[in-house]
């Protein structure tokens, strides 16, 4: 995978990087936000090759690319400065979306930090059993290490929180480090009753806390808007922090702290009333639903109740147990559909998504596979509830946070030298059950994956007779060239589709065929059609012309326009371009050429505009 590539393919459809309000990403999805969304080009975006899928959840657009996205999101970053406004807090969509969206922005980015904190714990209980000394210096260094991870939360989300919410990350961090300052963890430890300015301050330990310190910067944000407003321009560099942290910080110590606390405190209250009287339920309902979950992005509110059970149980049986399960149970069911399956790409599918499920990426499973034909998904909700069932009974619980599936299985490993052991044997039942299920539930082989299907041996392809000839006329003068040609990766190797290629003699396009305008990118240099027989296709002037964004270009019909044949659709200056350094080079390509027995291009040589280009051939099946 063109990581680079895929990169600039994603901000074609979503209105270029300065379009961009937010992004980061997760262990397989781009998340992010925009500016202006209705530059945002979703159905497109699913389309891309090297993009699984791309839907609209819990206030964010996510992009699900696989294990690369992190490379992905990097090669994003290079191609310009992303811009965050204070302002963007204002979102489309419901309460509790915006609410998801606040909650997976905050706590993304510090779980990279909480894994390594709970990988080492976990690394550290082998070393004991293996014969370490608890009083060696190695085991002393490596646990005060992985402490550092939870202890220093409040420091991480408060500068995490103002990055979402809006306000100096800086200033946030530093509210954090008022909370755990060792001064004031010296009265707390002392217990002598403390004011400030004749108001009690209640003695709290914020080590490990979560909803202190978000509820001080959210009320940061505000203090630090009217801080802002007052500060005189000459002086503004130094009133306004100073302002900021005189105010935010008593308030906190009196008011919101301990008020999160107390939030806290009930989280872990419900949390140890079901590990102690319920301690089945939650694991075989989370073992069922998980899918649900991760599909709406509801997964994300239940960051706050894990963090906190880790900060005060120094476990959770929430969350990990039943997602461990439900995540082996996708590989099952993906690995069944691969050997059950006679469709050549589905089983490739079915193969890879597996086996890269069972290792705790779950997303091209699910969406690939098991939400795509259905009754998988069935199976794996069973077999989610009934692996889920077995590790609440058996008191299964998670130390750290990780990426639930095989590889982070350590996260397990305790002092209790069976809970490894149960979430393994909960694992097996898992995979049994989901794969069984699948078998017998079966599935509709899919109709949209290619011509491939193995039939008693025989292609397809090879059953498929002519049954009519639709032609492609020029939208260009200039001189054809075969596809293969193309300086670009995905149009020479046809992921895009089949066509040809046209150097353009003049700067104008216009329309091939009778149709409709169903795709005019916000730079400019392309445009999708569709005639009135479903034949889709794409018109790009240029190779990576889309970085000019818009420069040279004008479009003339927007989407939805009725198209005649010869309509001017698109001018560019084709001279301004090249001084540039960009080919116009033009790709002309059927994106949906997997519908039809064969796309033929004309040889090469000079084109007029209105001219046959190729032709498209559409089958029957014998029977």
């Amino acid at each position: 995978m063109d990581n680079r590539k895929l990169a600039k393919d994603i901000l074609s459809y979503v209105g270029g990087i300065n379009n961009i309000a937010q992004l980061a990403n997760c262990a397989t999805r781009l998340r992010m936000n925009f500016k202006d969304e209705k530059l945002v080009d979703l159905e497109a975006l699913k389309k891309i090759d090297g993009v699984m899928d791309a839907i609209y959840k819990s206030g964010q657009y996510q992009i699900i690319i696989g294990t690369e996205v992190a490379n992905v999101c990097e090669e994003m970053g290079k191609l310009g400065y992303i811009s965050v406004p204070a302002e963007h807090s204002k979102q489309k969509g419901g309460k509790l979306e915006r609410l998801m969206d606040i909650l997976a922005s905050i706590f993304t980015p510090v779980i990279p930090a909480i894994t390594a904190a709970g990988m080492i714990k976990a690394i550290l209980v082998i070393f004991v059993l293996l014969g370490m000394p608890k009083d060696s210096q190695v085991y002393f260094i490596l646990s005060f290490v992985a402490d550092a991870g939870f202890y220093f939360l409040p420091v991480m989300l408060g500068f995490s929180t103002a990055k979402k919410l809006g306000g100096n990350p800086y200033l946030a961090a530093m509210l954090g480090g008022i909370l755990l300052h060792p001064g004031f963890k010296a009265m707390v430890t002392a217990g002598d009753p403390i004011s400030f300015l004749g108001l009690p301050v209640k003695l709290v330990n914020y080590a490990s806390s979560v909803i202190p310190i978000i509820l001080a910067v959210w009320f940061m944000g505000y203090v630090e808007r009217y801080a802002d407003k007052i500060s005189p321009k000459p002086i503004k560099f130094f009133t306004k922090p100073v302002l900021v942290i005189l105010i935010v910080s008593p308030i906190t110590l009196i008011v919101l702290g301990p008020l999160g606390s107390i939030i806290g405190t009930g989280i872990a209250t419900v949390v140890g009333f079901l590990n102690t009287h319920v301690r089945w339920f939650v694991p075989t309902v989370m073992g069922a639903f998980m899918p649900l979950l991760v599909l709406t992005g509801m997964h994300w509110s239940f960051l706050p109740i894990l963090l906190t059970s880790y900060s005060t149980y120094g476990y959770e049986a929430i969350m990990g147990p039943g997602s461990l399960v439900s995540n082996i149970c996708q590989g099952a069911a993906a690995l069944c559909v691969a050997i059950k399956s006679k469709n050549i790409k589905l089983k490739q599918l079915g193969y890879s998504s597996g086996i890269t499920a069972l290792m705790g990426i779950t997303e091209p499973a699910m969406y690939g596979i098991t939400l795509k034909l259905k009754k998988p998904l069935i199976a794996v909700m069973i077999g989610g509830a009934s692996g889920g069932l077995y590790a609440g009974v058996m008191g299964v619980v998670r130390y750290t946070s990780g990426t639930p599936g095989l590889l982070s299985l350590p996260v397990f490993i305790g002092e209790n030298p069976m809970n490894i052991v149960h979430a393994v044997i909960s694992c097996i039942i898992g995979f049994i059950v989901t794969f069984i299920l699948t078998w017998i539930l079966g599935f509709e082989e899919p109709k949209d994956m290619g011509t491939e299907n193995i039939l008693g041996g025989e292609s397809i392809k090879n059953k498929l007779s002519l049954n009519r000839r639709i032609d492609i006329y020029s939208p260009m003068e200039g001189q054809i060239i075969d596809i293969n040609k193309v300086d670009d990766d995905s149009f020479a190797n046809e992921v895009t589709g089949k066509g040809v290629a046209i150097i353009p003699k003049t700067g104008k396009v216009v329309a091939p065929f009778d149709g409709t305008a169903t795709m005019v990118f916000s730079t400019k240099h392309a445009i999708g059609l569709t005639n009135e027989e479903g034949i889709e296709l794409l018109i790009h002037v240029g190779i990576d012309t889309m970085e000019l964004e818009g420069k040279h270009f004008n479009t003339l019909v927007k989407k939805g326009d009725a198209i005649k044949k010869g309509d001017p659709l698109l001018e560019f200056d084709k001279e301004a371009i090249e001084k540039e350094g960009y080919k116009c080079t033009t790709p002309i390509v059927v994106t949906n050429s997997d519908d039809y027995l064969d796309v033929v291009g004309v040889e090469e040589g000079k084109v007029e505009t209105g001219e046959l280009i190729m032709m498209i051939l559409e089958g029957v099946y014998d029977e």
